[in-house]
């Protein structure tokens, strides 16, 4: 053990030389032989020889858990002193038993031992461990009375403690009283406002900051991405390139997760770049986050490419890979993949289930669907859950079996939620069935009374089959109700920046150019055909109205800004947070074919890849 300091090396050879075994022991039997030595010498009663035995056995460095096996030790000792307490408490805290170390901290003060900074850090965390704010508080009780909370570690416990909480006042109160806050208070109240959504002040935090580390990058990118920032997360990396930081492994993971929802392959790729030229491990967790990118990205062969050299692979990295087919479209592959998967001895997970019956869905392979679904109990003897049983449903809906869907809905041995109705919903627009569609949304508005999707798309359904009177009915419970269509957005990447398009957008500093450029894609598909196709909008306003605010959604903006700023023959990549509505796939499939351009699309429930004036969805999404 390196760890030894040369004052315990000594003191260890006056009391007994073969002590000194410890620092070459590996294992637990060597520990053994000398823990049997020790009793037959009779210095285990020697607390300083006992307590290097015990801080062995919590040795971080040490493969096995020995902390069974130091609470043997610790049984053997009449007068156990303050340091082995608190060696205990640290080995439990980071253990799957942390409140063990509550237990010794009870009976170290029946002892009549006094607590110090060391043993309350530890014992903190074991509080944060277990997620007991109540034990955590009196913990805290327990340090005023010591008159410990002006000692710097004992502040950063607390401060971390409650930040992992979300208590981020009672972190901030710590915080602000700090004499010497130093990296670690910083990092954890930036983790804090971070896991409370506030990212916001999170960043001025981090800006603030006068020394950072590579913790504090990692906790601020992660933030990003884990509140949907991708954006930031992306831009936040690029400032520490600059700034001459070198990456882990880590700050990776939350990065290339970010291109990832952000749909920015190029992004994507130049931090693939980065790990490649830094040498970084392809671990497990990075080399999935890699699959999923490229999958997410519209680039499934450079996704199934990085899955081959995989090192290892577990469930979760075959059910990325198999997520990505059903994504794009690719139901054979995805099955092929299942099987291999389930040929190398993997089981299954929950996620799996719902990736393969997703690509049956999309791929309209209903018997092979239903087969897997009941494959999930008898099979693997798993209970499926509501997101399985929504497969199913968008499974039969897609194939056109409403009735048979609306049956298997109301025959659930669980409560259906609105994502379940949803699938139903959306079935019936595409195939224009009224009467399911309107006993669906009456119980949708039930459940999600403020879900803006469902009422327009039951007001549209109406709308089609001349319901005009039931969908006006339906937007003026919106409008009595107060409920608003979230503003829908488009994501392209141009030179490594993210540019983002909303509807009717005016505040793109290129906007004037990218009307034009709309004005001149609007004449040439219309020459090969084009109509714009207005059923979707607003049924109160007139047809003139009507196209003009089908030619302001944001996926034809940043098309428009997509051809304007690449070269002929280019593919262009767009990401948009909503469905794509049929005008706007009908556009697009003109435009390919028109332009000779390859688009890529990924919308809220898959990808489109249109080429030559057709699209991979086969016009089914």
């Amino acid at each position: 053990m390196s760890g030894i300091s040369s004052s315990i090396l000594t003191t260890l050879r006056l009391k007994n030389p073969k002590l000194l075994l410890l620092e070459f022991c590996s294992c637990l039997s060597h520990l053994k032989i000398i823990h049997g030595h020790m009793i037959r010498t009779h210095s285990i009663t020697d607390v300083f020889s006992a307590s290097r035995l015990i801080a062995f056995c919590i040795n971080p460095t040490f493969q096995s858990n020995l902390l069974t096996y130091a609470c043997t030790i610790f049984s053997q000792l009449q007068n156990p002193n303050l340091f082995i307490y608190n060696t205990l408490i640290q080995g439990f805290s980071a253990s799957e038993n942390p409140s063990q170390s509550l237990h010794f901290y009870s009976h170290l003060q029946s002892q009549g031992l006094f607590p110090d900074n060391i043993t309350f850090p530890f014992l903190v965390k074991a509080c944060t461990k277990l997620g007991s704010v109540y034990m955590g508080i009196q913990v805290h009780a327990h340090i005023i009375k010591h008159g410990l909370l002006n000692d710097v570690y004992v502040q950063n416990s607390l401060v971390n403690m409650y930040a992992t909480f979300g208590d981020i006042k009672a972190a901030s109160n710590i915080f602000r009283r700090m004499h010497r806050s130093n990296v670690v208070s910083w990092t954890s109240m930036i983790a804090g406002y971070s896991k409370c959504g506030d990212v916001k002040s999170a960043r001025k935090l981090f800006d603030k900051m006068p020394h950072k580390n590579l913790v504090t990058w990692s906790i601020m990118i992660s933030g990003y991405a884990k509140n949907s920032r991708f954006d930031k997360a992306v831009e936040l990396f690029q400032v520490l390139q600059s700034e001459g930081v070198r990456a882990n492994e880590t700050v990776m993971v939350s990065v290339i997760s970010s291109c990832a929802h952000l749909g920015a392959l190029e992004l994507g790729e130049k931090a693939h770049d980065y790990v490649e030229r830094n040498n970084l491990d392809v671990n497990l967790i990075l080399g999935t986050a890699l699959v999923d990118m490229y999958a997410r990205c519209g680039c499934i062969e450079k996704a199934i490419r990085v899955f081959e050299e995989l090192p290892e692979r577990d469930t979760l990295s075959w059910t990325v890979l198999i997520a990505g087919f059903a994504l794009h479209g690719y139901a054979e592959m995805a099955l092929k993949c299942f099987e291999e998967m389930v040929n190398t001895g993997l089981t299954p997970r929950d996620i799996t289930f719902t990736a393969i019956l997703s690509a049956c869905g999309h791929g309209g392979l209903v018997e092979k669907g239903l087969e897997i679904f009941e494959s999930i109990k008898i099979d693997y003897g798993i209970q499926p859950r509501l997101e399985h049983y929504g497969c199913v449903v968008d499974l039969l809906g897609r194939a056109g079996r409403l009735a048979e869907a609306e049956k298997f809905v109301l025959d659930m041995p669980i409560e259906p939620n609105a994502p379940i109705w949803g699938a139903l919903l959306g079935a019936c627009r595409i195939h224009k069935n009224a009467e399911i569609a309107e006993r669906a949304g009456k119980v949708l508005i039930q459940l999600l009374p403020e879900h803006s999707g469902y009422y327009v798309l039951l007001s549209n359904i109406y709308a089609r089959t001349n319901k005009w009177e039931s969908a006006e009915n339906m937007r003026n419970m919106m409008k009595l109700k107060g409920v608003k269509k979230p503003p829908g957005y488009s994501l392209i990447v141009m030179e490594g920046k993210v540019h983002r398009f909303a509807m009717g957008d005016k505040l793109h500093p290129e906007i004037e150019k990218i009307d034009r450029m709309w004005e001149e894609i609007l004449r040439k598909i219309r020459l090969a055909g084009y109509s714009e196709n207005t059923a979707d909008t607003l049924f109160d306003i007139d047809e003139e109205e009507k196209e003009n605010a089908l030619y302001r959604h944001s996926e034809k903006l940043a098309i428009a800004f997509g051809i304007m700023k690449t070269k002929a023959g280019m593919p262009i990549r767009i990401a948009k947070n909503l469905r794509v509505c049929e005008d706007c796939h009908t556009a697009t499939k003109f435009i390919s074919k028109v332009f000779q351009r390859e688009l890529i699309v990924r919308d809220r429930n898959r990808f489109h890849h249109f080429r030559e004036g057709g699209c991979s969805c086969m016009d089914y999404w």
